[in-house]
């Protein structure tokens, strides 16, 4: 597990973070990139570069071929997946392990297993943590209909290999069973080559609330802590915060031990999250787990006091955890906004562009995370995320205060930027009062 260098085969923010963990414990790093990044300022602070290919995430990114060889030429003992691309692709692990390179996460085998939805459920159902109702969806339409009958309405068909609410289809009745079966395996069929599907018992407004999890090579599992990420778009998360508003205690507690028991229960190693959705009587379900470092694990750091990427380097060097569980500390509040290139108005329609920075927050409890620079051009490449507006406080409310100061300093020109909403957000008094469940926009801010 030993070395002393990192090729980081991602961009933007988290490539910024990978390097600057690595000047921390005293590792070179080298950064991947495509040619439409070849102007980013943060390739200057790494100790060596190399362009892997064209602007199209397949020809570089997404491109195994050239990012082993660009370690091999750099002669590199580790890559760092970052978020998104290949981090959760348990083929480039292999092929990792293959050139006897540490791929800084979870090992081939456990990826594999959480990559698949189904055998993720069951095997957490053994520990006992609680699950949907649901079955792998079975082959002819008497059989489906009578297997979502089983489960009852309303229900979700569900991706066996997907995430982000690819291949996800809401079902009310047995009238649109079939209709939402047959797009929702075309849907999968083209995200991820598997047209798999399962149906899982749907909750009517939950929330969604994740755990961060950390494991290392000897046995050591540590929790960091709940997130509360319901405020969703099309399934992807505009804002997190931790602690979770509202809930009560003992059920905080309780889907803690559910995660440290799923992680356990797939023998979890490095940074990862286990999600969960809960019910408006706080009854909680298992419903998947992220074999990665997430955009949101900040907000986790934030009130830990912890840098989660050193410790993944760490991890993946054979170290042990820095901290045991009783040594975590948790101190205030912490939310998270994702500043997205897209025009809420339009329906969330990304938009391209040359960002000008007008103003930029900054000051007390206060992170922004981004790569953004004057005259950066915004192509349509790649994710829309642009930046991470982070904002601590002792309590709720003071966190919610700066971060309201901190969006009406975010002055960016150039583009449309998701900014406006949130500021709606977080003004909004159903969101002041931790009333939030995955229906908040639908409910208060309808398209």
């Amino acid at each position: 597990m030993s070395f002393d260098a990192v090729l980081i085969a991602n961009r933007g923010e988290i490539a910024l973070r990978v390097i600057e963990a690595c000047r921390e414990l005293g590792l070179k790093s080298v950064v991947a990139y495509s040619e439409a990044d070849a102007d980013m300022p943060y390739l200057r602070l790494a100790d060596h570069t190399i362009c892997i290919g064209p602007a199209a995430p397949q020809k570089s990114y997404l491109n195994i071929a050239a990012i082993i060889s660009a370690a091999e030429l750099n002669n590199v003992g580790a890559i760092h997946p970052g978020y998104g691309f290949l981090a959760e692709n348990p083929h480039f692990v292999e092929v990792c392990e293959d050139h006897e390179l540490t791929f800084i996460g979870p090992p081939k085998r456990v990826m594999e297993l959480l990559g698949d939805k189904v055998a993720a459920r069951q095997a957490v159902a053994k520990t006992g943590v609680p699950v949907l109702p649901g079955m792998p969806m079975p082959q002819t339409p008497d059989e489906q209909l009578e297997a979502a009958k089983s489960i009852g309405y309303p229900l979700l068909v569900k991706s066996v290999y997907g995430g982000g609410g690819r291949g996800m289809r809401w079902v009310i009745d047995a009238t649109e069973l079939l209709s939402k079966v047959s797009a929702a395996a075309e849907e999968a069929k083209a995200a991820t080559g598997s047209s798999d599907l399962y149906l899982e018992k749907a909750l009517e407004d939950p929330r969604h609330i994740e755990v961060q999890i950390m494991a290392d090579y000897v046995g050591n599992v540590i929790h960091l802590g709940e997130r509360e990420c319901s405020i969703q778009r099309r399934h992807q998360k505009l804002i997190e915060e931790t602690p979770a508003p509202n809930l009560p205690q003992e059920t905080r507690e309780a889907i803690w031990e559910a995660a440290l028991a799923a992680a356990r229960a797939v023998d979890y190693q490095n940074a990862g999250t286990v999600e969960f959705v809960v019910a408006p009587d706080n009854t909680f379900y298992f419903i998947e787990m992220n074999a990665r470092i997430q955009v949101e694990h900040s907000v986790s750091e934030m009130i830990c006091g912890l840098n989660l990427i050193k410790e993944q380097i760490r991890v993946a060097l054979g170290h042990p955890l820095s901290h045991l569980q009783e040594d975590v500390p948790f101190r205030g509040h912490a939310i998270e906004c994702r500043i997205n290139a897209e025009d809420p108005a339009n329906a969330f329609m990304p938009c391209c562009g040359t960002v000008g920075l007008e103003q930029l927050p900054g000051g007390n409890g206060i992170r922004f995370d981004s790569a953004l620079y004057q005259g950066m051009k915004v192509l349509p490449y790649y994710d829309s995320l642009i930046a991470k507006l982070i904002a601590w406080g002792e309590t709720r409310e003071e966190a919610i205060v700066r971060m309201g100061t901190s969006l009406e300093r975010l002055v960016l020109s150039g583009i449309r930027t998701t900014t406006p909403l949130l500021m709606e957000i977080i003004r909004h008094p159903a969101f002041r009062e931790g009333r939030v469940t995955t229906a908040f926009l639908e409910q208060h801010f309808p398209q």
